[in-house]
Protein backbone atom coordinates (compact mmCIF):
# COMPACT_ATOMS: atom_id res chain seq x y z
CA UNK A 1 0.00 0.00 0.00
CA UNK A 2 1.28 3.70 -0.78
CA UNK A 3 1.50 5.26 2.20
CA UNK A 4 -0.10 8.45 1.07
CA UNK A 5 -2.00 8.65 -2.32
CA UNK A 6 -1.06 12.55 -3.20
CA UNK A 7 0.41 15.08 -0.90
CA UNK A 8 -1.63 16.19 1.83
CA UNK A 9 -2.13 20.03 3.16
CA UNK A 10 -2.36 21.32 6.49
CA UNK A 11 -3.63 24.34 7.62
CA UNK A 12 -2.22 25.60 10.68
CA UNK A 13 -3.84 28.81 13.05
CA UNK A 14 -1.53 29.82 15.65
CA UNK A 15 -1.29 33.53 16.78
CA UNK A 16 2.54 32.62 17.71
CA UNK A 17 5.00 32.65 14.55
CA UNK A 18 7.77 31.13 16.07
CA UNK A 19 5.21 27.89 16.85
CA UNK A 20 3.19 28.22 12.70
CA UNK A 21 6.98 28.21 11.47
CA UNK A 22 8.23 25.74 13.48
CA UNK A 23 5.34 23.41 12.64
CA UNK A 24 5.47 24.58 8.89
CA UNK A 25 9.02 23.59 8.73
CA UNK A 26 9.16 20.30 9.98
CA UNK A 27 5.81 19.06 8.31
CA UNK A 28 6.87 20.58 5.31
CA UNK A 29 10.31 18.58 5.71
CA UNK A 30 8.17 15.28 5.74
CA UNK A 31 6.37 16.67 2.48
CA UNK A 32 3.01 17.97 3.36
CA UNK A 33 2.10 21.03 2.38
CA UNK A 34 1.44 23.49 4.86
CA UNK A 35 -0.74 26.90 5.26
CA UNK A 36 -0.16 28.82 8.11
CA UNK A 37 -2.60 31.45 9.65
CA UNK A 38 -2.48 33.77 12.38
CA UNK A 39 -6.31 33.64 13.29
CA UNK A 40 -8.73 31.04 13.46
CA UNK A 41 -10.98 33.09 11.81
CA UNK A 42 -8.62 33.20 8.62
CA UNK A 43 -8.25 29.62 8.56
CA UNK A 44 -11.64 28.83 8.31
CA UNK A 45 -12.48 31.55 5.65
CA UNK A 46 -9.90 29.46 4.26
CA UNK A 47 -11.01 26.12 4.78
CA UNK A 48 -14.72 27.37 3.38
CA UNK A 49 -12.77 28.06 -0.13
CA UNK A 50 -10.51 24.97 0.07
CA UNK A 51 -10.69 22.43 2.96
CA UNK A 52 -7.32 21.27 4.51
CA UNK A 53 -6.75 17.38 4.91
CA UNK A 54 -5.96 18.12 8.42
CA UNK A 55 -6.27 21.00 10.85
CA UNK A 56 -3.68 22.29 13.67
CA UNK A 57 -5.42 24.71 15.91
CA UNK A 58 -3.89 26.89 18.90
CA UNK A 59 -6.60 27.37 21.53
CA UNK A 60 -5.98 30.86 22.61
CA UNK A 61 -6.04 33.26 19.45
CA UNK A 62 -7.27 36.80 19.00
CA UNK A 63 -10.58 37.24 17.54
CA UNK A 64 -12.98 34.19 17.97
CA UNK A 65 -10.52 31.33 19.93
CA UNK A 66 -9.69 27.60 18.64
CA UNK A 67 -12.33 25.73 20.42
CA UNK A 68 -15.04 27.56 18.85
CA UNK A 69 -13.14 27.21 15.36
CA UNK A 70 -12.99 23.47 15.86
CA UNK A 71 -16.75 23.35 16.67
CA UNK A 72 -17.33 25.26 13.38
CA UNK A 73 -14.88 23.11 11.68
CA UNK A 74 -16.38 19.56 12.83
CA UNK A 75 -20.34 21.03 11.60
CA UNK A 76 -19.15 20.52 8.19
CA UNK A 77 -16.19 18.12 8.02
CA UNK A 78 -14.41 15.05 9.30
CA UNK A 79 -11.09 16.66 8.73
CA UNK A 80 -8.82 15.39 11.36
CA UNK A 81 -8.37 18.50 14.17
CA UNK A 82 -5.46 18.57 16.47
CA UNK A 83 -5.30 21.49 19.49
CA UNK A 84 -2.52 23.40 20.60
CA UNK A 85 -2.85 25.23 23.99
CA UNK A 86 -0.75 27.10 26.61
CA UNK A 87 -2.09 25.74 29.57
CA UNK A 88 -1.74 22.61 30.92
CA UNK A 89 -5.61 21.55 32.05
CA UNK A 90 -7.99 18.81 31.87
CA UNK A 91 -10.99 21.31 31.15
CA UNK A 92 -9.10 22.15 28.39
CA UNK A 93 -8.67 19.04 27.05
CA UNK A 94 -12.11 17.61 27.77
CA UNK A 95 -13.29 21.07 26.27
CA UNK A 96 -11.09 20.12 23.25
CA UNK A 97 -11.99 16.52 22.99
CA UNK A 98 -15.61 17.71 23.15
CA UNK A 99 -16.13 19.84 20.65
CA UNK A 100 -14.68 17.61 17.88
CA UNK A 101 -10.38 17.41 18.31
CA UNK A 102 -8.82 14.01 17.34
CA UNK A 103 -5.73 15.01 19.53
CA UNK A 104 -4.57 17.67 22.14
CA UNK A 105 -0.89 19.20 22.53
CA UNK A 106 0.60 21.51 25.71
CA UNK A 107 2.79 23.75 24.80
CA UNK A 108 5.86 24.21 24.27
CA UNK A 109 5.33 21.30 21.46
CA UNK A 110 7.52 19.50 20.41
CA UNK A 111 7.47 20.09 16.14
CA UNK A 112 8.56 16.43 15.51
CA UNK A 113 6.34 14.89 17.31
CA UNK A 114 3.39 16.58 15.99
CA UNK A 115 4.85 15.86 12.75
CA UNK A 116 4.67 11.96 13.98
CA UNK A 117 1.03 12.07 15.04
CA UNK A 118 -0.01 13.77 12.18
CA UNK A 119 1.86 11.16 9.69
CA UNK A 120 0.40 7.80 12.23
CA UNK A 121 -3.48 9.89 11.96
CA UNK A 122 -3.11 9.70 7.77
CA UNK A 123 -1.69 6.53 8.05
CA UNK A 124 -4.70 5.22 10.11
CA UNK A 125 -7.08 6.92 7.61
CA UNK A 126 -5.29 5.39 4.60
CA UNK A 127 -5.89 1.80 6.35
CA UNK A 128 -9.49 2.56 7.14
CA UNK A 129 -9.96 3.30 3.14
CA UNK A 130 -8.18 0.64 2.25
CA UNK A 131 -9.99 -2.16 4.66
CA UNK A 132 -13.69 -0.56 3.49
CA UNK A 133 -12.80 -1.05 0.21
CA UNK A 134 -10.84 -4.63 1.01
CA UNK A 135 -14.79 -5.18 2.42
CA UNK A 136 -16.44 -3.54 -0.41
CA UNK A 137 -14.70 -5.79 -2.80
CA UNK A 138 -15.06 -9.02 -0.38
CA UNK A 139 -19.29 -8.30 -0.02
CA UNK A 140 -19.90 -7.97 -3.62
Amino acid sequence: MEQFQDKKLIYIADDEYSIREALKAFLESADFDVVPFETGDDLYTAFQEKPADLVILDVMMPCTNGFAVCKELRRKSHVPIFMLTARDSDLDYQTGLDVGADDFFTKPVSPMTVTMKVKAMFRRIAYEREDALLNHETSK
